[in-house]
């Protein structure tokens, strides 16, 4: 999981409400410093949440760009069904698409971290329109890594045998294994971390794992998708193999990024390196045709 280091807010960041054609979603909703040049939607990863985002949010902001961030149904500080098709990725993906249209910006950017990045890539096939680009940000196509399959199918198990404040005691012993630093040693941030964990759906966490399971590629649709297109991540990321993720570039022709010495979570670890390239991508796709723009 993302740990944030910080619960503080950045400036110009409010935490509300978003009322959706699909429902309400806790939301981070920060303002640029001056002149909108753009707004960017940004679903979080497996057991993640919009705060996963905070350190990213005041350099996009200082960029000129509205920043969003939001808990997905069932995360946090959103409501979620107890039902097992509330969480499949069409459902999901139907949420950000009403997201994204409640923003009232017309089509905005969006970024997907982890598991975030397969709702994002179901979202933009589903409505295109709705989209200026898609970021997928260590999140990539075919499998996860083969220690984060154990991992995830001893989450589900555990989670349909356990009671939850077990599991996540065993999931705090097992932490910290190639992510991101610990901040447990912070005492708000850990209070934090325990809050999120026991506000989201045990059907969330079960449901969000199984697409993480899924045997598809998924390259094809990504090919398919009109949208810019970009991958992100860093060179120790654990979760997907970054060769694949490389390749996965290569055969989409997408805008390519690697941040050295970053994990899973380069929004956590190297917010404002992240969102230099993030505006870079974008600007590069606001480009007209045949005029180049700085990488």
């Amino acid at each position: 999981m993302s740990k944030p280091r910080s619960l503080v807010l950045p400036p110009r960041t409010r935490v509300r409400r978003l009322e959706t054609a699909r429902g309400p979603f806790a939301v981070l909703d920060a303002e640029p410093a001056g002149e909108r040049r753009g707004t960017v939607l940004l679903l979080p990863g497996y057991t993640g949440s919009k705060e996963d985002f905070l350190a990213l949010l005041e350099p996009l902001g200082e960029a000129g760009y509205r920043a969003v961030a939001v808990d997905g149904r069932g995360q946090n500080d959103t409501p979620g069904p107890r039902g097992r098709a509330a969480y499949r990725r069409r459902a999901l993906a139907l949420d950000a698409v009403a997201q994204a249209a409640a923003l009232g910006d017309g089509p905005v950017h969006l970024l997907g971290h982890s598991f975030g990045g397969l709702v994002a890539r179901a979202t933009v096939a589903l409505a295109p329109d709705a989209f200026r680009s898609l970021t997928l940000l260590s999140s990539g196509v075919g499998r996860v890594s083969r220690p984060q399959r154990v991992r995830v199918r001893a989450l589900r198990t555990a989670l349909a045998l356990l009671p939850k404040d077990r599991v996540w005691r065993a999931m705090c012993r097992l932490d910290g294994r190639g992510e991101e630093p610990d901040t447990v040693d912070v005492p708000e941030v850990a209070d934090f971390l325990r809050r999120r964990w026991a506000r989201t759906r045990i059907a969330q966490l079960r449901g969000a794992g199984r697409l993480l399971l899924d045997r598809r590629d998924g390259t094809e649709e990504l090919v398919a998708l009109p949208a810019p297109l970009h991958f992100a991540y860093g060179t120790d990321e654990m979760v997907w193999s970054t060769a694949d993720l490389a390749a996965a570039a290569a055969r989409t022709g997408a805008h390519h990024t690697v941040i050295a010495g970053a994990g899973h979570s380069p929004n956590v670890s190297h917010p404002r390196e992240l969102a230099d390239r993030l505006v870079g991508f974008w600007e590069r796709t606001a480009a007209p045709a045949g005029v180049s723009t700085a990488p």
